[in-house]
């Protein structure tokens, strides 16, 4: 099963993954360092997160299945680990350059974007603006060379070569447009979650109750 790591991440840019490394051993070096599966959990039935030692698993859909490919490797090109903060910056990121119809990623990455603006509130706007001077995988259609290109030639294609740009005013206004889609995403998404189990408790109170 896949999990993520809980250790504090540090930002954007470790030089972890070197220029002439190919994607594919790249890729190979992140699963390693993160704690996963050789094949990266691609095939597994469960997704495993873990806050602190408290196991958070959702199914791992189809959806998730063909977005988390293109997620590992933008991992690779960006420089954002598998922690808690890198997965927070990555999802601000993701979403600042747009998920395409990858529809379990856009809901994963605004969860993470909510979660990210009341952690480390600076950092996720850094990254957004990153995502808004960037661009990303997920225009692409997934094919396996992709694996054998380096990462420095990837880099340079999507611009994550450049210095930190500076935020424009188009970015700050994306950056408060995205944060409240982000903010009502989760309260929604909570809301749902919370319906059936205050349902029941209904139920058994109408039912039950003196």
């Amino acid at each position: 099963m896949a999990t993520v790591q809980t250790l504090p991440a540090r930002g954007g840019t470790g030089g972890r993954f070197a220029p002439e490394l190919t994607l594919g051993e790249a890729r190979t070096r992140l699963f390693a360092m993160s704690g996963f599966a050789p094949d990266g959990g691609y095939d597994d039935a469960w997704v495993v997160l873990r806050l602190w030692r408290i196991p958070l698993a959702f199914p791992n859909t189809e959806g998730r299945m063909r977005a988390v490919r293109f997620h590992d490797l933008h991992h690779v090109l960006t420089e954002y680990p598998t922690t808690w903060r890198g997965e927070f910056e990555i999802a601000a990121w993701e979403v600042a350059g747009g998920i395409n119809r990858y529809w379990v990623a856009w809901l994963l990455d605004l969860l993470g974007f909510a979660c990210g603006l009341a952690l480390w509130p600076r950092a996720i706007y850094r990254a957004f603006v990153r995502g808004r001077h960037s661009t990303n995988l997920y225009r692409d259609v997934w094919d396996e060379s992709i694996l054998a290109r380096s990462v420095g030639s990837v880099r340079r294609r999507l611009g994550l070569d450049a210095a930190e740009p500076e935020p424009t005013r188009d970015d700050r206004r994306a950056f408060a447009l995205w944060a409240c889609v982000s903010l009502l995403t989760y309260g929604a998404f909570g809301a749902l979650l919370l319906a059936p189990p205050l349902a029941l408790l209904f139920a058994w109170w109408f039912y039950f109750a003196p």
